[in-house]
């Protein structure tokens, strides 16, 4: 299925592919919806199937069929179509104190599944990624945020979009990097705050840097200067929960 391999059938149909009960059930949840569901009899009823969603297409399918669609070994048989959201940074709903994470070209999909899945643990405001590498309804992606990708506000934009975003908003912007940076505990995330990574390989472009109301790091006492984007975030994101007393 193109919606499944092409990013531009995804983005040309304004759909994409879920896979898997549970993960149709968030993304019902977070108020996405289905337009087809195709189901497998053998493995789930077409009962249980339409009380899922009563207004999507139910669609039976043979089990040569649902194996070329399905991406896991251990599944639910059933798979759905879903309509994409917009993803603007004007749809956003912002709370008077927000937090927010913000990364900057990320490219693999575990690691935008992991933000994704420590932003839901942390019930961030929202996740804003700054010049997207991929389709963020890549099944890659669907899949390693276990459904984290429905349960948080997400949007996209250009690096300087996003910049004048949080500045209009008078949100301070604390970029995680290397140069002139102070250790990342000593700073007061209490009030609006945006931390934003970067990339392992290259960091934060210059233009985040130059922008940051703070640059900051996380001291290591290790060979190497770096860790997994998505573990530098949590510690961030959860010093940042910590100050505001959750």
């Amino acid at each position: 299925m193109l919606l499944q391999e092409k990013a531009k059938a995804r983005k040309q149909s304004g759909t994409f592919l879920i896979e898997g009960k549970r993960e149709i059930e968030i993304a019902l949840k977070g108020g996405y919806e289905m337009e087809t569901i195709l189901f497998l009899p053998e493995i789930i009823s077409e009962k249980e199937t339409h009380n899922l969603s009563r207004t999507a297409e139910l669609i039976e399918i043979s089990k040569e069929v649902y194996q070329k669609l399905a991406y896991r070994d251990t599944t639910e048989g059933i798979l759905a179509v879903a309509k994409s959201k917009s993803l603007q940074l004007s749809d956003l709903k912002l709370s008077e104190n927000p937090l927010i994470l913000v990364a900057e070209a990320p490219e693999k999909p575990g690691n935008i599944g992991a933000l994704l899945r420590t932003a839901d643990a942390a019930n961030l405001d929202a996740v804003i990624i700054a010049n997207p590498k991929s389709d963020l309804y890549n099944p890659n992606i669907v899949r390693s945020s276990v459904g984290c990708l429905f349960t948080n506000q997400i949007a996209t934009g250009t690096t300087t979009e996003i910049i004048a975003f949080l500045k209009e908003r008078k949100i301070d912007i604390y970029c995680a990097t290397l140069q002139n940076s102070t250790s990342y505990h000593t700073q007061d995330y209490t009030t609006p705050t945006a931390l934003v990574v970067g990339t392992e390989a290259t960091g934060l472009t210059q233009e985040w840097r130059d922008a940051a109301t703070q640059n900051i790091i996380i001291p290591m006492q290790g060979e190497i200067d770096s860790m997994n984007v998505s573990v530098a975030a949590a510690i961030l994101i959860f010093e940042a929960k910590r100050q505001r007393g959750f």
